[in-house]
């Protein structure tokens, strides 16, 4: 697989820890449709580096002293015309940073004790516009979602479910409860292109970059509630 335009993924690491970047760097030097285009060790040197490379990806680590990751992904994705995404990367897999983190507008959310295979699948999958969180942060997140009171709306943003139609409230229900594409389908027997028709809509009219976006708006409507 490669980057969005067809061409190899360009990564930048951020990450206070030299070591984990040279680790991340040697991992990804095997891979032959990946290349680190840069290094950052704070936050505001990894939103300067994106602004000056413009990667497709930032694997990005939370806890760097000054600007951290949370506050670094926020200024990365609300850049005009981004499209730079931000897998965060860290051993902290506290209920606070997974929230923040996709309140920032990451697209992925893994823990570094995952296998390097799953950290480059990872890469791979939030390339290509899609978004993922660690199985054993899934739950972690939903329960955050459980506890926490409801919501006051942003001021720059208030999400309705104007404008969406029955079934496509079906499918954002669906996509809220972690369904796949092809589970969707199954679910609610209609063909793949119809699903990915669905999605693309959704996007469009929740203002969304990606499928992460769309559970915790899912959460936020109501549509998907934390359940045992």
């Amino acid at each position: 697989m490669t980057g969005p335009t067809g061409s190899t993924i360009r990564v930048v690491l951020a990450d206070d820890q030299p070591l984990v970047r040279a680790g991340l760097r040697v991992l990804m030097a095997d891979t032959p449709d990946i290349e680190v285009v840069g290094e950052a060790g704070t936050g505001a040197e990894a939103v300067r580096l994106v602004q000056d490379v413009r990667p497709d990806v930032v694997v990005m680590d939370i806890r760097m002293p000054g600007m951290d990751g949370i506050e670094a992904t926020r200024r990365i994705t609300a850049e005009p015309d981004a499209t730079t995404r931000v897998l965060v990367l860290t051993t902290f897999d506290d209920d606070d940073y997974v929230y923040g983190a996709l309140r920032a507008g990451a697209s992925g959310f893994l823990v570094k004790d995952m296998a390097l295979e799953q950290i480059l699948a990872a890469i791979h999958v939030v390339a290509a516009g899609e978004g993922l969180i660690a199985p054993s942060v899934t739950r972690r997140l939903i329960e955050e979602f459980a506890a926490r009171p409801e919501p006051e709306p942003a001021p720059q943003v208030t999400r309705t479910v104007d404008g969406i139609t029955a079934r496509e409230c079906e499918v954002l229900t669906l996509v809220g409860r972690g369904l796949s594409n092809a589970e969707i389908a199954a679910e609610l027997v209609i063909t793949m292109a119809t699903v990915k028709a669905h999605v693309a809509r959704l996007f469009t009219k929740l203002d969304s970059r990606d499928r992460v976006q769309l559970v915790i708006i899912a959460y936020e409507l109501g549509l998907v509630s934390p359940g045992p």
